[in-house]
């Protein structure tokens, strides 16, 4: 009967269908919570500072961004009829529209206007999604490829943030005992992934991020001491700060954000799909769009904004080979909890931001060297892919390399191509538009960066060379200076069957 009962198991069809023992899941995922913990916990720092709340009610924006962050999670990797993706990504708060909020915030609406703003604008985006998924078409290869390589370069600047501390205005902020934290949590991920324990190996970021907190604590740059301030067990309360007002301006600032947003969950989507090497189709973009804008439409209910697909987890599946969306899953149920016990989320806050620092280097040049590998598989003989990537590439670098680039843009101008992620889909669509669904107009070899295909000889052309002759001005010449003729194939075997006969 045990054996009728093994030979019924079927082997997971979709690599990111296979289910690890709990055990195992809980860990994986834990791992996934650390590495964008960081990430998630600014935004609502940031604004909520610039709404001058008390440290409690930001502690209550973190702890809801942290629960909508869980939920939206579970929803995107494990997936219900038309709304997730059911791929391995982790949902947060997008740092997209830290800008447009901070605008907000600034023109007198306060809190209640930033919910309302997101709130219309996620049932906006809602509807769109379905219509925006249709873009797959526009994503060969060529475009893929350099959205992949973007995301990983623009979240660099992150890695070395934190790497530096992560607080600009703190005195030790760049000092040698930061980088040098980050430097050994980096090195130890190396060390770990070169162990020849395959679960070792897997868990080296998380490994390395405990170790790194351990070494923290001994040389006193971790301060565990404020994990026992405030409440152990708080539930999100619905509309905390108030019910939520909606302005024309405000709303359509947001929805251009939201609209960023579609694009780098479009991206990480279709990144995370080559990673994991599964199909990736319109209908599955498109239900990951809408597991995305209802987690946002819902968010503002409890005091939280925009989510998206987080792209430095996209690194952490590439890094570990770990692609079951249910390890993902359990990460979001992580988050829900860490949402509900805000002393849990305390602790993992503690660690030093110098550990995840070292870790993202690893992490984030994970993701750019994915996209580079899609790169390669594209043909750029006789073609103008290269221009695409070349421009589309430095398109994209431009908001990384000149934040201020796009400052005297009209706002809704900045607020699309600030993300450098943004900047290089929009190129890279376009002009895979113009230059190859577009064909009318291209001429062959038109552009001196049209690649080439490599030169050869065939050993035969070889052997019909004497010593001395050369090339000059297309004809060939023997060492006597007289032109050696250039016959055709058949040419050459008829005289060749002659001078036999």
């Amino acid at each position: 009967m045990k054996s009728k009962q093994k030979d019924r198991r079927v082997t997971p069809t979709r690599p990111e269908d296979e289910r690890l023992p709990i055990g195992r899941s809980v860990t994986y995922g834990l791992q996934h919570v650390l590495t964008m913990y960081g990430g998630i916990i600014a935004v609502p720092l940031i604004v909520g500072t610039a709404a001058g709340l008390d440290p409690a009610d930001v502690a209550v924006l973190i702890a809801s961004a942290l629960f909508i962050g869980g939920a939206a999670t579970v929803l995107q990797s494990w997936g219900v009829p038309f709304f997730g993706s059911q791929l391995p990504l982790v949902q947060g708060v997008s740092f997209a529209g830290v800008a447009t909020m901070l605008a907000i915030l600034a023109g007198g609406g306060g809190l209640p206007a930033v919910f309302g703003a997101v709130l219309v604008a996620g049932l906006i985006g809602l509807v769109l999604a379905p219509f925006f998924a249709k873009v797959i078409h526009f994503f060969p290869p060529v475009v893929t490829g350099v959205v992949i390589t973007t995301i990983g370069l623009t979240l660099m600047p992150v890695a070395a943030n934190w790497a530096m501390g992560g607080n600009a205005s703190a005195d030790d902020y760049g000092s040698l005992a930061n980088i040098g934290l980050a430097a050994l949590t980096f090195v130890v991920v190396l060390l770990l992934s070169k162990v020849g324990i395959a679960a070792v190996s897997r868990l080296s970021i998380l490994l390395a991020i405990v170790l790194g907190t351990v070494v923290a604590l001994i040389l006193g740059m971790a301060d565990f001491s404020g994990v026992g301030d405030g409440p152990a067990v708080a539930v999100p309360s619905p509309f905390a700060f108030g019910m939520p007002t909606f302005e024309v301006a405000a709303i359509v600032s947001m929805t251009i954000v939201v609209l960023v947003t579609m694009t780098e969950t479009t991206a990480d989507i279709l990144a995370v799909g080559e990673i994991v090497r599964t199909k990736v189709d319109s209908r599955r973009i498109a239900d990951g769009l809408r597991a995305d804008m209802l987690s946002s439409t819902v968010a503002p209910v409890f005091n939280s904004f925009t989510q998206t697909a987080f792209a430095q987890n996209v690194g952490l599946v590439a890094i570990t080979g770990i692609k079951s969306r249910f390890v993902v899953s359990a990460g979001g149920v992580i988050m829900l909890v860490l949402g509900l016990l805000p002393v849990l989320g305390r602790v993992v806050a503690a660690v030093p931001t110098p550990v995840l620092g070292g870790a993202g280097v690893v992490l984030f040049g994970t993701v750019a060297a994915s996209g580079i590998r899609t790169l390669a598989k594209v043909d750029y003989e006789g073609n103008m892919n290269l221009v695409i990537v070349a421009s589309s590439l430095a398109f994209g670098m431009i908001p990384i390399v000149a934040p201020a680039f796009y400052d005297n843009f009209p706002a809704w101008f900045g607020t699309i191509f600030h993300s450098g992620i943004s900047s290089a889909a929009v190129m890279a669509v376009l002009l895979n538009l113009v230059f190859n669904v577009l064909r009318a107009g291209n001429a062959p070899e038109s552009s001196v960066m049209v690649a080439r295909g490599a030169r050869f000889v065939r050993p035969e052309h070889l052997e019909a060379l004497e010593d001395g002759d050369y090339f000059q001005g297309g004809r060939l010449i023997d060492a006597g200076g007289k032109e050696v003729p250039i016959a055709a194939l058949d040419q050459a075997l008829d005289s060749s069957a002659d001078r036999q006969s």
